[in-house]
């Protein structure tokens, strides 16, 4: 059985199964509005007011005052601003270059474990963040989408992109991955998974987006169960798609052994997003959902 899987119990809580999540999505779900209004208020707290690039050029939104130069046409002195000084002065625009951000939220079975029912699952907790992320970028003027999925802007794609979320198939399996064949040129990608199943992939898709000068973010959600290894005496390890199982009579001697694994996947991880000019963070569940968006938009360039 893999290590990293071992932390898996039989007893997680599966708020949301896969027929469930399919069944809300189905028109005006009960859980999109809570999907949506979770993520506004995370929106919110960290970028109240989403900007564009932050350089001069043709925009609608204010950045700054300049002196003006030798030879600058009358047409673009603030006469108003350069009354109250001695000097004349610029009115200087944000430019405004819509960029396309593309989110992808792993489905797998994993995803769904929350060793504390009172603890949201991992699949709740990457759903708000990308959609909260999804609406900063919108408010900036960004196109956003699922990928392999249209990207639009404006507020209307808010509630698309809250219905693709919740509407997402889960997979079969503990974990999947997005097809490399679906990246394109001009994108900023945000992949967001437990990544605790084999992690092959994300070298193939790091190299296809190498090759087209993508470049984007892969942020680790785990349960602090998942981070801590808690378990001791009789335990019965199982993946939540029941393909492995492992019975331990001393469950607190192989906490030694998966934390080191756990810490070597996550080497392997940074070491590989390095290398393709990506970044890579961590995010627990029971820590504040507010910390991991900052440093989501902050990395992106917000």
């Amino acid at each position: 059985m893999h290590a990293c899987c071992a932390n898996r119990r039989h007893e997680a809580a599966l708020s949301l199964g896969p027929a469930e999540l399919r069944a809300e999505a189905q028109g005006v779900s009960a859980h999109l509005p809570g999907l949506i209004l979770s993520a506004e208020r995370l929106s919110h707290m960290v970028a109240p007011g989403a900007h564009g690039l932050r350089r001069a050029g043709p925009g609608e939104d204010f950045w700054q005052y300049r002196p003006a130069e030798r030879g600058e046409a009358a047409r673009n002195i603030d006469w108003r601003r350069s009354a109250r000084s001695d000097g004349e002065f610029v009115r200087d625009r944000e430019a405004q270059s819509a960029q396309t951000l593309s989110l992808w939220v792993s489905g797998g079975q994993g995803m769904r474990y929350s060793g504390d029912p009172e603890r949201v699952t991992k699949v709740q907790r990457a759903q708000v963040l990308a959609l909260a992320l999804g609406m900063i970028a919108l408010r900036g003027g960004e196109k956003v989408g699922l990928l392999g999925q249209p990207a639009r802007a404006g507020r209307r794609q808010v509630e698309r992109l809250a219905q693709a979320i919740s509407a997402s198939v889960a997979a079969e399996t503990d974990g999947d991955a997005p097809l490399p064949d679906v990246l394109r040129p001009n994108q900023r990608l945000v992949i967001i998974s437990d990544f605790l199943t084999d992690p092959s992939w994300v070298q193939a898709l790091l190299a296809r987006a190498g090759s087209i000068g993508l470049r984007g973010v892969l942020l680790q959600v785990l349960d602090p169960d998942e981070e801590e290894f808690p378990f001791s005496g009789a335990v019965e390890f199982r993946s939540l798609s029941g393909t492995m199982r492992h019975d331990s009579r001393d469950a607190a001697g192989l906490r030694e052994a998966y934390l080191l694994r756990l810490a070597e996947r996550r080497d392997w991880l940074l070491k590989h997003a390095q290398g393709a000019g990506w970044h890579f963070g961590q995010h627990r569940t029971d820590h504040s959902a507010a910390v991991a968006l900052g440093w989501l938009y902050q990395v992106l360039g917000g």
